[in-house]
């Protein structure tokens, strides 16, 4: 089956002007470019729920709908029409899908189900279990999301609690991540999750994940994924039961306490890499993705991108290393998409592939799905590049050199520091905030970076920096004069 449909280009320019918006289709472009003879039922509704890229440079989608779609055309400057080709049917809500050679990997809700195309027509003939052994029920919210690949080649899983009627969180494995074992069966690594949509490694191959805010859940949380660990949600707790549970909590689980306290009276608690502070940053995030794209996506290769359904925009992450540790900032990005965002791919030209439903659920998106693409137009933003913990304090690393005037002056800066309340509640407010004090500003003979002295940090609390102070050596102001940091750790060197 093919079907093909006229695209509706139009740029944003959201960034600053250093990244543009292009639409590949939306709701209402396929509304927009229907045949006379159009019936109702008629069209592809593209509801996206995993993204990769073929052996010969197609676009794979899978839909909510339980279908799987190859896209040609999607990288033209002007794509003035892209062809569509059915690839698969009849699967059970998949949310992910992974180019292995020449197949396909797609996660549904029973299985990760191998799709191989034989005979070379387009269409998938093999639909092989490649892994299982999970739990699956008929509760509303009982996804599995998945297969990403780490750094190691394990393909990793992810698992949702059970949520609304016929939920069972004391079956196996809900809310917890793992790998697909060689016999194809389902590996438990690590535990404490509730909603963990998406999935991604780093440029070192380890492999991370974003969660959403909720019960047990303060805010958006990315978690580094390794076995062993419990992160923030009990509620699947009981599958470390099982013999094949690499955890078993040593304490009970507290509740109704600061974060902080959380961490340090659970020894498997392991501190999210990078907070997302609620409404700041983010409400509800769905997938992430590391950039790997040698300057064409703008000046943030090796950095995380997040996308965020409720608000329908893109965030970034710089993450660091400290004792074992990772930890970070989170900036805001680009926003004004047109509807709740899923998933995100890098394309093989450095533009990134941004795939959207509604769904139903609440989202600042006016369409009910689509397909858009950012694209980086050539223009430096001025941003702060990375922040980086130090024993003292803070580094700023900029894209472009700052006015050393206004960037050694500590009037520029302000900063607080807070935590989140642990408990079974849905959220949380901030807590315990106190102001932090900026002693010194020192500006690098370059100018592209500043050297915070900063008194009353707090490890395993979140540092917000705000620095509207700050221009460039041209006089600009910062695309995004905010920067939010996760100090798991505070270095000794």
């Amino acid at each position: 089956m093919k079907a093909t449909f006229a695209a509706f280009l139009a740029a944003a320019s959201l960034s600053g002007a250093s990244y543009d918006i292009a639409d590949i289709l939306t709701a209402s472009t396929a509304a927009d470019t229907r045949a006379k003879d159009w019936k109702p039922g008629d069209g592809l509704a593209l509801e996206v729920s995993g993204m990769d890229w073929t052996a010969d440079g197609k676009l794979a989608l899978t839909i909510r709908k339980g279908e799987v779609w190859l896209l040609d055309g999607v990288l033209a400057p002007k794509p003035d029409k892209v062809g569509y080709q059915l690839f698969a049917s009849g699967l059970h809500e998949p949310l992910g899908l992974l180019r292995d050679g020449k197949d396909l990997l797609v996660t549904q809700r029973t299985e990760t189900t191998r799709l191989r195309d034989t005979n070379g027509d387009g269409v998938a003939d093999e639909y092989l279990t490649a892994g299982a052994g999970w739990n699956v029920s008929g509760a509303y919210h009982g996804y599995a999301y998945g297969p990403k690949r780490d750094g190691k080649g394990q393909l990793w899983i992810t698992l949702n609690l059970d949520m609304g009627d016929h939920s069972d969180n004391k079956a196996p494995w809900r809310g917890w991540g793992g790998v697909i074992g060689q016999d194809g069966k389902f590996v438990p690594m690590a535990a404490g999750m509730r909603s963990p949509c998406g999935l991604g490694t780093n440029l070192a191959g380890d492999m991370f994940c974003v969660d959403q805010q909720g019960t047990w859940i303060p805010t958006t949380p990315i978690y580094h994924l390794r076995k062993g660990a419990f992160f923030l949600n009990p509620e699947g707790i009981a599958s470390q039961e099982r013999p094949e549970s690499p955890l078993r909590l040593s304490a009970k689980v507290p509740e109704k306490v600061p974060y902080p306290d959380a961490v340090k009276a659970l020894p498997e608690m392991r501190p999210p890499a990078v907070w997302l502070p609620y409404n700041k940053v983010g409400r509800s995030g769905t997938d992430l993705v590391t950039c790997d794209a040698g300057g064409r996506f703008g000046p943030f290769d090796g950095q995380m991108f997040v996308a965020e359904f409720t608000d329908a925009k893109v965030s970034r992450v710089f993450m660091e290393k400290v004792d074992g540790e990772y930890q970070g900032a989170c900036f805001p990005f680009v926003g004004g998409f047109a509807s709740g965002i899923v998933r995100l791919a890098f394309a093989p030209d450095g533009s990134l592939m941004v795939g959207m439903t509604s769904r139903g659920w609440s989202s600042l998106g006016t369409k009910a799905y689509g397909l858009q693409r950012l694209r980086y137009n050539g223009t430096l933003p001025f941003a702060i590049k990375e922040m980086k913990a130090k024993p003292d304090g803070f580094e700023l690393v900029f894209t472009k050199p700052v006015d050393a005037a206004r960037a050694g002056d500590v009037a520029s800066y302000r900063m607080t520091n807070y935590t989140l309340f642990y408990s079974g509640a849905y959220g949380s407010d901030e807590i315990q905030a106190a102001p932090n004090a900026i002693v010194s500003a020192q500006v690098a003979a370059d100018g592209l970076s500043v050297r915070l002295k900063v008194d009353g940090r707090r490890e395993l609390y979140i540092h917000e920096l705000h620095a509207d102070g700050l221009r460039s050596a041209a006089g600009e102001p910062l695309d995004h004069a905010d920067a939010y940091y996760t100090l798991n750790r505070i270095p000794k060197n």
